[in-house]
């Protein structure tokens, strides 16, 4: 196992499952949880970003309303939903406090980062956070949304916040050791195995089987987040929860439990993303000046926008075009078009006060822009 891969993150996300949280369907495992905010505090002194992802939510408000089976009705999950939040909410601001750390809740739906303008409401947020040393703890808003309580799961989750925040590694603690050959409770021969492409085909045969009876993914879910999280260049970690510090441990490199190795640099995997795959919604008319900014890896700052062309929101995605006509750039608006239009030509400290509040410094920064060759 390459030690450099998960030592050298510096941002991660670590996603913890609903069997680890609630000691399977026993209450909220307070030692555990205690245990999780001292290793992650350990982390934030290395200097290291940590975002949680916690299940638990469900199967705490079921143990708190005295149900020992989970519920197959759509309003009794959303109503144990509701309640299990709360108690996950204080445990886990009392563990974190303890070590003099922050915590803020995210609640967020698949949908809140398949819309563009949403998934840059969310990134924003959580980078500010983060640079405010405060730990997001997210989890899926079960009390609102339904088809996520049908289908949806936390290792999904875990891998499109890595995919937001551009994580380094996603790391998940479930009560298995990683991902063997095969079902070490039915196989005797099952091996564990160490280290493996992630999106490799041949990893979701290994993985086969249902998830427990409080949970609802199993290790075929894990595996398929880390093919998610390696779209932009992260590497996933799955490992038991019952080792001893496993979330330092993994984080300094050591081999516990399956590496799960993206094989796409996180830079290249995010212009492709933007190069490829996104339609053009208007295009941002730019100087001379502004062209060499791009050029040379810079954002595009308002003062180098002489207009906006089309109607977009926040968000879109927009072709940015040089003083010949020609595009030399597209990438992801922190400003609709109306709002372009009134800032264009004016500089970063003018943005409150024609608009009344400033999103963002840059109209699109540099790390949601791709030249265009």
């Amino acid at each position: 196992m390459n030690k450099t891969r998960l030592a050298s993150a510096k941002r991660l996300v670590v996603k913890v499952g609903s069997a680890l949280v609630t000691n399977n369907g026993t209450g909220l495992d307070l030692a555990a949880i205690e245990d999780w905010a001292r290793q992650i505090s350990v982390l934030h002194q290395q200097g290291k970003e940590v975002v949680l992802v916690s299940s638990g939510a469900i199967a705490c408000g079921m143990q708190r309303l005295g149900w020992a089976k989970r519920p197959k009705s759509v309003h009794e999950l959303q109503a144990a939903a509701a309640v299990g939040q709360m108690g996950l909410v204080q445990v886990y601001e009392g563990a974190f406090s303890k070590h003099g750390l922050q915590t803020a809740q995210i609640l967020l739906t698949h949908d809140d980062l398949a819309d563009r303008k949403r998934y840059l409401n969310a990134r924003s947020t959580l980078t500010t956070l983060l640079g405010l040393g405060v730990v997001p703890i997210i989890n899926e808003n079960d009390t609102v949304v339904t088809d996520e309580i049908k289908f949806g799961d936390n290792d999904t989750l875990g891998a499109l916040v890595a995919n937001l925040i551009e994580a380094d590694a996603l790391i998940i603690l479930t009560d298995q050791k990683g991902l063997y050959t095969a079902d070490p409770r039915k196989d005797p021969n099952a091996t564990l195995i160490q280290e493996a492409t992630a999106g490799d085909e041949s990893l979701e045969g290994m993985a086969g089987g249902a998830g427990t009876r409080i949970g609802t993914g199993g290790m075929i879910t894990k595996v398929i987040a880390a093919k998610r999280a390696a779209r932009s260049g992260a590497h996933t970690a799955i490992a038991s929860g019952h080792e001893t510090d496993p979330i330092i441990r993994l984080a300094n490199g050591e081999p516990v439990g399956t590496l799960l190795v993206s094989q796409t640099p996180a830079l290249a995997a995010r212009k492709q993303w933007l190069a490829d795959h996104l339609q053009l919604a208007g295009r941002l008319l730019l100087d001379t000046g502004a062209v060499n900014a791009l050029k040379s890896g810079k954002s595009l700052l308002p003062i180098g926008v002489i207009a906006a062309e089309g109607e977009f929101e926040r968000g879109a995605a927009v072709a940015c075009i040089d003083p010949q006509g020609q595009e030399i750039a597209r990438g992801l608006s922190n400003y609709g078009s109306g709002e372009a239009r009134l800032i264009a030509r004016k500089s970063t400290p003018e943005i409150e006060d024609i608009l009344g509040y400033v999103d963002e410094p840059e109209i699109i920064h540099r790390d949601n822009l791709v030249l265009v060759d």
